[in-house]
């Protein structure tokens, strides 16, 4: 068990820092990390640093540097909410704005540059007791450039609905999303990234679910040169539940991570983490970090992570790493898994031997992997697209 720094408030948009950002100390537990709103507090990463050692640091230079203003993010990146009902947007003008910052601390420079730069946030908001049969969908396409931008979501007491942010183009884009789900609510965040070969993206999801509510969260990563979203959870409620759902296919030079942090604060939570990739081709890359913190006031707590990766050929490298600290020993469960490895042998004898092909066996074993979380998003139209766009990826790895 570690001992847990918990950060004080700040201002939003203020200058000062939280407790030691930028410290020559090393940090090596997910719950100490340092936050500040304000991007001279962290400095430029070396790539030495526990967050920053597995991202390629130089194809993510453009987003480390303070240069970015909210027009040139404008140009990049093109916002379609038509299918956003009337409503559902909320104005946020300025840092200050109400409900900005109530749960989002920026935990690194990308971070605090799109706090700092986006100064208007795109806030989409869910009515209470709404219960919405049709995702509201809103489509950021790129069109290259540099761009930062925050984003929150909001579900008011005891609304249902699920929110898709979609992801193509190109761009060098530093993203903030900030996820409230509040007493009693049911949402569902999806992001999906298909973007061009040569897009950088890096995204920080930080999130609350309180008394009674549930988020389920999936990351979606099919696409750009480096992919990093990273989602922060915080189950802050009695009987709150956090799903955190991740899938991946990472092609030849791509580089898809994910940073996962679930922190089970209030009593009688739920949590439950499922992340699965697929990797093909040289220099393809795969990144799954996830720690649990179950904290001293989280009784009855029921956790479980698991990461798993299937490489497809040589060449391809997926690092894993799940990390559990406990600071109560009243719980109902806890538990974390990794796996890494090839195809398994026995099911594709089992498919050959009733006459399918190995090529089509490999195929299948593959879709079969992956669809486990395809499933979970719960729209058909969007699952259809992913599982043709993995058929895709399978399809490419003979013309590598």
């Amino acid at each position: 068990m570690t001992a847990t720094t918990q950060a004080p408030a700040v201002v939003p948009g203020s200058s000062a820092h939280s407790h030691g950002a930028g410290s020559v100390v090393p940090v090596q537990t997910r719950s100490a990390r340092p936050t500040s709103y304000s991007p001279e507090d962290f400095g430029t990463p070396t790539g030495r640093e526990v967050n920053w050692k597995h991202t390629p640091m130089d194809r993510i230079a453009a987003l480390l540097v303070d240069e970015a203003t909210e027009s040139a993010a404008e140009n990049a990146i093109e916002y379609d909410l038509s299918a956003v009902p009337d409503g559902f947007v909320i104005a946020s003008t300025g840092h200050h704005a109400a409900v900005r910052g109530e749960v989002f601390r920026p935990e690194d420079i990308t971070g605090a540059l799109a706090w700092h730069h986006g100064e208007n946030a795109l806030h989409l908001r869910i009515p209470a007791n709404a219960e919405l049969s049709e995702p509201v969908r809103v489509d950021l396409r790129g069109r290259g450039g540099h761009a930062q931008a925050h984003i929150i979501i909001e579900a008011m007491p005891n609304s249902h609905g699920r929110v898709v942010l979609y992801h193509s183009g190109s761009a060098q884009y530093a993203q903030n999303v900030e996820i409230i789900a509040r007493d009693g609510s049911a949402l569902t965040v999806i992001t999906v990234q298909r973007w061009d070969d040569d897009a950088v993206h890096l995204a920080a999801h930080q999130a609350r679910v309180d008394r009674d509510a549930t988020l389920t969260h999936i990351v979606a990563s099919l696409g750009g040169s480096v992919v990093r979203v990273n989602p922060s959870v915080e189950l802050a409620g009695t009987g709150s539940r956090g799903n955190l759902f991740g899938l991946s296919f990472s092609d030849s030079g791509q580089h898809l991570e994910s940073q996962v942090f679930l922190h089970h604060k209030g009593a009688e939570t739920v949590g439950d983490v499922l992340y699965k990739g697929a990797l093909q081709g040289s220099g393809a890359r795969s990144v799954w970090i996830g720690d649990v913190l179950i904290g001293p006031d989280a009784t009855a707590t029921d956790s479980y992570e698991a990461n798993r990766n299937l490489v497809l050929t040589d060449g391809a490298r997926a690092d894993s790493i799940p990390n559990l600290e406990i600071q109560t020993g009243d719980i109902r469960g806890a538990g974390h898994a990794s796996a890494t490895g090839r195809f398994d042998d026995e099911q594709l004898f089992y498919l050959q031997a009733r006459g399918i092909t190995e090529d089509e066996a490999r195929r299948l074993v593959v879709l079969g992997f992956l669809t486990e979380i395809v499933q979970k998003i719960g729209i058909d139209s969007l699952e259809a697209e992913l599982i043709g766009a993995v058929e895709e990826e399978l399809a490419q790895e003979g013309t590598r």
